[in-house]
């Protein structure tokens, strides 16, 4: 079980690809409305991947691999995401220091909203 500390939030996930297949269960679907965006996250390593995280139409979906345009790219290590989503890593340091690469910042915010972390 992994605990997001920061948030005060358990969900249980073995990897992070499972945290982002698990993310159509976890959000409420109101925080989607109005919504159109397509979030693409390569995490090299085991237990990551090449996945896309879309919404529209109120309807938050998980693809394995990469599907339409990208609305924002992120890219890290699967051990860091994973010590991201636990807040073992702080973002703006991982950014910093290159474990963590975001294509457009102001994008993933609307990520962050989505699971109730802002």
């Amino acid at each position: 079980m992994l605990l997001l500390k920061k948030f005060n939030c358990k969900i249980e996930i073995m990897t992070s690809k499972e945290f982002l297949f698990n993310l159509p269960n976890k959000i409420n679907s109101k925080t989607l409305d109005g919504i159109t965006t397509n979030f693409q996250f390569d995490l090299e390593g085991e237990g990551g991947g090449q996945l896309t995280v879309a919404v529209e139409n109120g309807e938050l979906k998980v693809h394995e691999g990469f599907q339409g345009e990208a609305s924002c790219t992120i890219k890290a290590t699967e051990e860091n995401f994973k010590k991201l989503l636990k807040g073992e890593l702080n973002p703006m340091m991982a950014m910093l220091t290159g474990k963590l690469k975001i294509s457009n910042q102001s994008e993933m915010l609307k990520f962050a909203k989505m699971l109730g972390w802002m």
